[in-house]
């Protein structure tokens, strides 16, 4: 009650200080929560930025890749992603092509950026580039007297109707083979050659990536069957395990037998190994003298 007792114009003064503070304090008040407002605004839109900053493209049903003739030079998305080749990979063909990029031969498509060496394997014997796209020498050599020199780098395919014969041919005649290159007649050469030779066309798919469309143009006619060439009872260990159907412990399982039991006469004898299943014995017999 002693504001009463001030002068008039003291009190005016005390009551002009309190509107001022008053208003101080409203403006502070109202400041802050406005900064707070933004604040949980900018807290809400990063949520939802953060939620779906991953997505990006729309992900569907994984596909399995087909095999099929391409032009890399012409070729839509909806081809590329159908053989196999992931998204940002069909983005970085089609950036080179806009680039002005050509493809002028196959082996010019593994240069495509991330491409694996198993992806262009598989792709290689597909790739089709067309005439007015391929090198000018490659011209010239189609125009030489010698044709022999495109049959070696180019060989022909053969038609759907024609069959090889799988122990005798070969580079460049499994080269002829619809989805062989060099790279797969080099390895059934091989892999021929550490068998002792093919009984079954399907021995083929025991060659890591190999196209299985190819298995229908072999045949093993009777007389181009495998000779046995593995002696059970005189090879040493180190000799067995050279050939791809014998690991290291049937080898010794093999030596183990012929020094308790005397020379084995049946591959059926080692039945009782366990790394001898049925399995083991019905491929192995096909290579095995006694």
């Amino acid at each position: 009650m002693k504001l009463f007792y001030l002068t008039k114009s003291d009190r005016r003064t005390i009551i002009l200080l309190l509107c001022i503070i008053a208003t101080a304090l409203g403006v502070i008040y109202l400041t802050d929560s406005r900064q707070e407002t933004a604040t949980l605004k900018d807290a809400s839109v990063k949520k939802v930025d953060k939620s779906s900053q991953h997505i990006y493209y729309y992900q569907g049903e994984p596909r399995q890749a087909e095999l099929f003739p391409f032009d890399p030079n012409t070729a839509d998305s909806t081809q590329l992603l159908r053989l196999g080749l992931q998204p940002w990979q069909v983005r970085n063909i089609y950036k080179y092509r806009a680039a002005g990029g050509v493809y002028r031969k196959p082996r010019d498509f593994a240069r495509l950026y991330g491409l694996t060496l198993k992806q262009y394997r598989r792709l290689e014997p597909y790739i089709r580039i067309k005439e007015e796209d391929m090198p000018a020498d490659n011209y010239f050599y189609a125009y030489e007297p010698i044709e022999e020199r495109d049959t070696v780098r180019y060989p022909i395919k053969i038609q759907s109707d024609e069959r090889i014969v799988l122990n005798r041919a070969d580079t460049t005649t499994l080269r002829k083979v619809p989805g062989i290159g060099s790279h797969f007649a080099r390895k059934i050469v091989e892999y021929r050659r550490r068998l002792g030779g093919f009984y079954r066309v399907q021995q083929l798919l025991e060659i890591e990536d190999f196209p299985e469309t190819a298995i229908a143009f072999f045949i093993i006619p009777d007389s181009t069957q495998p000779k046995p060439c593995i002696n059970v009872n005189r090879l040493s260990l180190n000799e067995l395990k050279r050939h791809p159907y014998i690991n290291f412990y049937q080898a010794r399982d093999i030596v183990d037998y012929r020094r308790l039991h005397g020379p084995i006469k049946s591959l059926k004898e080692l039945s009782l190994s366990r790394d001898f299943t049925p399995e083991a014995i019905e491929r192995l017999e096909a290579y095995v003298t006694y």
